[in-house]
């Protein structure tokens, strides 16, 4: 058991590199944005941001998730090569379709300079279709569990954006347009290495009964996709409709700091989770394993969480240059605690995702997001940018808890659900109790003893078992890893 978790553990750690990068060349670009775009700019560019990484995900139709099952099965174990290559094939003709379609429509003047500056548009769909090449490339290396390899090209990758990103905005003053310049090239850049990279695991062999098993596993994945990015993203078209670019930049870098929650371990759980979950399904005390993942994710998730809720204000004026921004502090530890049932979401999908029942996963996801969209339009017009990161929260939980119920009923795990809601009442009651200290003196000091406090209060609540007591006083354990 403490050899699973520690495997698990190291392949988050690795996974978590390639996403401190985002987060690094965040605290640099966030600030150049800041300042070099006015809150409408910066509320403009956080809109088709989101437009490009919901299309990006659509337009993966779930294949990365279907080469990770496909590469990991034992009955197609030895179609590995052709696999890579069908999808590969796939996925590039859906993008250039999408291309295509995109110059009919700006020929046909549907889309025009009145809705929306063409140049971004053209840019845009570029991003996606290398986006969504990377992404389908980069799983390959997941389902390898080559984590560092992984990690090292996220990086990379990042870096490049990150480099043409300053150049633009600050050498050439291109704006918005630079950013995106940025991205495409950034993206095109690592698609070719890849492919190079993986062309000797090909075989240059189109297989139609692939690409319907490919098709038929992933397919679902992508309504679940969607839902997620909805889930995540609706907010900021409903804000920009009701309230304007300028509430939404706001709002938008609030959430932008409290992804760095997302970024930093809920991705590179997600990244681990399903490979080392289809290695151990079905073997001794896989469920207890399992059970053991939901505890200990959500313990950091939740620590984590609380840490950056107590000193939101200070991270946001690190990304923000102006004062303007500022307000964005409030919003993030309601969306922090979101992110929380985000991450043990994750671990509750196992029942479905391990018996291959995944239909449902797109229907849970797609009506969480339907409850979210139908609160933001009824309350963010009264109660501004608080009400949507509410409605994200609640919805959420809603999310987490249908998830779990559904999955139990195809394989039951069982879940330390007390454990799981003394962790999130304790952590969200200390997250409140920073906002009452901000007046006081030295309460920078404060917060940091109420940050500490928390795996303390929970030891005083009875929280841990004999052998997590003895494991925690071996941390030896937990941070030297076998070769």
């Amino acid at each position: 058991m403490i050899e699973r978790l520690k495997n698990t553990l190291k392949d988050t750690f690795i996974y978590s590199l390639s996403n401190i990068a985002p987060k690094i060349i965040g605290v640099i670009l966030l600030p150049i944005y800041t300042a070099h775009l006015n809150k409408t700019e910066f509320g403009t560019w956080d809109l088709l941001d989101v437009t490009t990484n919901i299309l990006a995900e659509i337009f993966l139709f779930g294949q990365a998730a279907s080469l990770i099952f496909l590469n990991n099965s034992y009955e197609y174990k030895g179609k590995k090569k052709s696999t890579l290559f069908t999808l590969f094939i796939f996925l590039l003709i859906a993008c250039l379709c999408l291309v295509i379609i995109t110059e009919f429509l700006i020929s046909m003047n549907v889309l025009n300079e009145e809705i929306i500056n063409l140049t971004y548009i053209r840019i845009i769909v570029l991003i996606v279709l290398f986006r969504t090449l990377n992404n389908l490339f980069l799983s390959k290396y997941r389902a390898e569990e080559r984590a560092i390899f992984f990690s090292v090209i996220n990086i990379v990758r990042l870096l490049i954006i990150a480099l043409f990103t300053i150049y633009f905005i600050i050498k050439l003053n291109k704006g918005i347009a630079g950013i995106f310049f940025a991205a495409v090239l950034g993206e095109a850049i690592t698609s070719l290495f890849l492919f190079l990279a993986l062309i000797k695991q090909m075989s240059f062999n189109f297989d139609s009964e692939i690409l319907k098993v490919s098709i038929k596993f992933g397919f679902p994945l992508v309504f679940a996709s969607l839902g997620i990015m909805l889930l995540n993203l609706s907010d900021r078209y409903i804000i920009t409709y009701f309230l304007g670019y300028e509430a939404n930049a706001v709002y938008g870098l609030g959430y932008r700091v409290a992804g760095v929650l997302n970024m930093f371990l809920i991705m590179p759980f997600s990244m681990s989770l399903m490979p080392i979950a289809y290695k151990y399904y079905g073997q001794n005390e896989d469920k207890r394993f399992f059970s053991k993942i939901m505890t200990y994710s959500t313990f950091i998730f939740v620590w984590a969480s609380v840490f950056i809720s107590l000193f939101s204000k200070e991270i946001i004026k690190v990304f923000a240059t102006k004062p303007e921004f500022y307000n964005a502090y409030y919003v993030v530890p309601i969306i922090l605690f979101s992110y929380v049932f985000s991450g043990m979401r994750l671990t509750a999908s196992l029942g479905m995702m391990l018996t291959k029942n995944t239909k449902h996963i797109a229907t849970i996801t797609l009506g969480a997001a339907l409850l979210n969209i139908i609160l933001n339009f009824i309350l963010v017009p009264h109660f501004g940018i608080i009400a949507a990161a509410l409605n994200t929260f609640i919805a959420f939980v809603v999310f987490y808890y249908v998830t779990q119920v559904i999955s139990d009923k195809y394989y039951k795990i069982p879940y330390e659900n007390k454990k799981l809601i003394i962790m999130i009442l304790v952590g969200i009651i200390l997250s409140v109790l920073g906002y009452l200290f901000e007046d006081v003196i030295f309460y920078q000091v404060i917060k940091l003893i109420l940050f500490i406090s928390f795996p303390f209060i929970l030891f005083l609540l009875g929280f841990y078992e004999t052998g997590e007591i003895n494991a925690l006083k071996k941390l030896k354990d937990l941070f030297f890893f076998k070769q």
